[in-house]
């Protein structure tokens, strides 16, 4: 059963919406700037707006308690759910990847506890886990079939599509609005940063002379459905969802192994499972973090899956920032925009070519016929997620 992309929706340090994101990687337009941080300032991808703008945005009371990670959730699925409406005639399903869920509620209520004795705003602790943001999510929708949250890491939204994809190829569901969100927090700023893994500057994907990543924050959402739901929706398609594969390094918690033997098995898989070959991808958009250990990792991986031939690839990280749980979702919106415009977004900031490897990125914008797409997230702990999307 095919499962195919009718709705597509991001936010992120670009912009609110597909349209000012897609703009925006045309340009060559970074959304990385120096934001404050409680330890000074640091590059992050932010985006420009306030909790409250963003509320008046959704038509939220001011007073309400929806964290960061879920406005920008709402955000980004409300645009993928176009004019979608709850029908009893097809099964239909959530899935929300995320990693950083209420902390940024739960940052606040400690530091009134510590710093002023004040224990008032308790109920802030009440959003504090995962699941409640995918249910603020679907307090727009009422989806009731199915509705799930995912935590992989780096990997999450990957693997939100990824479930969604194959609920619908298994008969189970008939349409799954699929993603992921992460929104900026001390706790993960505090946290990557004891990593010592970031750059003081911008960062620098598959450069010799990377240091590292710059945070972001944002979210990502794929609307998927098999011909029974688009018939009654009367959805364009716009583009098929061919293959997918999770696998597992189990190298080190923080780390991929050199070989990036994980992220080998995922492309590999996901090719096998799409009946293609490494040169029918015409484009991959690559995790791409920046990191030493990432990008010596990812690239070999990419040697090995693809030795012999041509390949087009780039990371949008130097765009949006490293958006953790929220990567894989917008990158996949990316990969379907690359399909739908006929094109290659550049990697910024590229300026020497690895010593490990003869492969260079894509720097600069191009127009391409673009059939088949490969997009990659790897997160924590191994897990290692690759998705093709394909033109219809």
């Amino acid at each position: 059963m095919n499962v195919y992309v009718t709705g597509i929706g991001v936010v992120s340090a670009l912009g609110i919406g597909v349209e000012a994101n897609l703009r925006a990687l045309q340009t060559g337009t970074t959304g990385i700037e120096s934001c404050e941080t409680r330890k000074g300032s640091a590059l992050k991808g932010r985006l420009k707006k306030s909790d409250v703008e963003l509320k008046n945005i959704l038509g939220l009371e001011l007073e309400s308690q929806v964290p960061r990670t879920a406005l920008l959730a709402m955000l980004a699925s409300r645009e993928a759910w176009g004019d979608s409406v709850v029908d009893s005639m097809l099964k239909t399903g959530l899935i929300n990847g995320t990693t950083t869920g209420g902390m940024d509620l739960s940052e606040r209520y400690f530091a009134s506890l510590y710093l002023e004795d004040d224990a008032s705003q308790i109920q802030q602790l009440m959003t504090h886990d995962l699941g409640t943001v995918t249910h603020l999510v679907n307090s727009q929708f009422g989806i009731k079939e199915y509705v799930n949250t995912i935590s992989t890491a780096c990997s999450s939204a990957a693997n939100a599509i990824m479930l969604g994809a194959r609920m619908i190829q298994a008969g189970i569901l008939d349409r799954v609005l699929v993603g992921g969100t992460d929104a900026l927090t001390d706790f993960t700023v505090d946290g990557f940063g004891s990593l010592m893994i970031y750059d003081k500057e911008h960062c620098r994907p598959f450069d010799e002379g990377r240091v590292g990543l710059n945070l972001g924050e944002g979210a990502g959402f794929l609307l998927l459905e098999n011909e029974k739901s688009i018939k009654v929706s009367g959805h364009k398609k716009l583009g098929l969802c061919q293959g997918w594969a999770n696998t597992n390094d189990a190298y080190h918690q923080t780390g991929t192994s050199p070989a990036g033997d994980g992220a080998a098995l995922a492309m590999l898989e996901a090719l096998e499972l799409a009946d293609l070959r490494p040169q029918d991808i015409d484009y991959l958009n690559a995790h791409g973090t920046a990191t030493r250990n990432n990008d010596d990792s990812e690239l070999s991986a990419i040697d090995r899956v693809f030795e012999g031939v041509e390949l087009d690839f780039s990371s949008t990280k130097a765009h949006t920032g490293h958006t953790l749980a929220a990567a894989g979702g917008i990158e996949a919106v990316y990969s379907i925009l690359s399909l739908m415009h006929g094109c290659v977004f550049p990697t910024l900031n590229w300026k020497n070519k690895m010593v490990a490897s003869e492969r260079t990125p894509v720097v600069a914008y191009r127009k391409k016929e673009i059939q088949t797409v490969m997009s990659n997230s790897f997160g924590f702990g191994g897990n290692s997620t690759s998705l093709i999307f394909s033109k219809v």
